[in-house]
């Protein structure tokens, strides 16, 4: 068995990539990491151990879920910062078998996106 310990980097397609980096750097806060010219590509760092690219496909594709962590003390300022982006949010919903939050919302292509949070077990014992 090859022990993974996490995930590097995941792929995303999207139909314009300007648009597309608009969202996921100046709503989700993604850093600048490369730009790929030749394939039309972006690679964005999504915190300090993953990376997210950004692959513009014009094409016809299905969407698809992807989830990032945050702190749990964070995770309600989040889904206050989409809906003011106007971005329609659903949650937070706990999971009681993962013993953490989420929040899930769209991308501009309708990616559906979730950010999750490791509960604090103290704070739901019910």
């Amino acid at each position: 068995m090859i022990p993974i310990d996490g995930v590097y980097e995941v792929a995303i397609k999207v139909r314009d990539l300007r648009t597309s980096e608009t969202f996921y750097r100046e709503v989700l806060g993604l850093q600048f990491g490369l730009r790929d010219e030749e394939r039309n590509w972006l690679f964005l760092r999504a915190g300090s151990a993953g990376m997210v690219v950004l692959q513009e496909d014009r094409g016809q594709w299905p969407t698809q879920h992807f989830a990032f962590s945050v702190r749990d003390t964070e995770l309600e300022r989040c889904a206050t910062v989409l809906k003011q982006q106007g971005i329609r949010v659903m949650g937070p919903i706990f999971h009681k078998w993962m013993s953490g939050r989420s929040v899930y919302f769209a991308d501009p292509d309708g990616h559906a996106l979730e950010l999750f949070a490791l509960a604090h077990h103290d704070e739901f014992t019910a």
